[in-house]
Parts: structure tokens; sequence; C-alpha cells
């Protein structure tokens, strides 16, 4: 089984804290990590933009991105918020087995 990272950011502590708590409550990822504020610029409808935002970096098993997805999205306030997926390769593999069984639903 794949184990992917995924990466998104909210605007706020308290959003990042309820994803967290409800993809591991749904057994959807094995291990959030929410870190410190960052400070973020982009293009937004041709504006550049500056906003202060909390990364989150969440470990799953790949087969559970499309509901990790639509977890974010569904408590995201963004009208397009950041989803990246990236695959882990390697990794330790009695770590990533854990990620597997704990995502194991």
């Amino acid at each position: 089984m794949q184990v992917i990272l995924v990466l998104t950011n909210f605007p706020d502590h308290s959003g990042a804290k309820a994803l967290a708590e409800k993809l591991l409550n749904d057994r959807l990822a094995a291990c959030v990590n929410v870190l410190p504020e960052c400070t973020s610029f982009y293009r937004w409808q041709g504006q550049i933009e500056t906003a202060g935002e909390i990364p989150l970096l969440i470990k799953t098993a790949a087969r559970h991105y499309e509901a990790v997805e639509q977890a974010i999205k569904s408590l995201h306030p963004y009208e397009l918020p950041e989803i990246l997926a990236v695959p882990i390769g390697n990794g330790l593999p009695a770590y990533l087995q854990w990620v597997i069984d704990e995502t194991n639903v």
C-alpha cells in the first residue's frame, strides 16, 4: 500500500485543529502536523496577495486521498484551497506500516 503526504493550509488555528481531529477520528490520517503560522505570498484573481496561514502535513494511505480531499473542502473557507498529495517513495518501513495500520478502516 502506498503512503502519501497531503499538504494544505488553513487561515486559522481553529480550522486546522478541526480538520486534524476529523481526519484522525475518521481514521483518514495516521498523523496530522499543524505547524506554526507562515506568511504566504500568492497571485489570486490578478492581484498579489499576502496572508498568514497554518500549514498542515497529513500522513495517510493513498487510497484515502479522495476522502481527505473532501474533508478539507468541506471545512475550508477558501474558494480554492491548496490541496497537494505527494507520494512517499521511501521511508522507515515500520513508520510507513504504522500509517497504513492506523488508516485501515
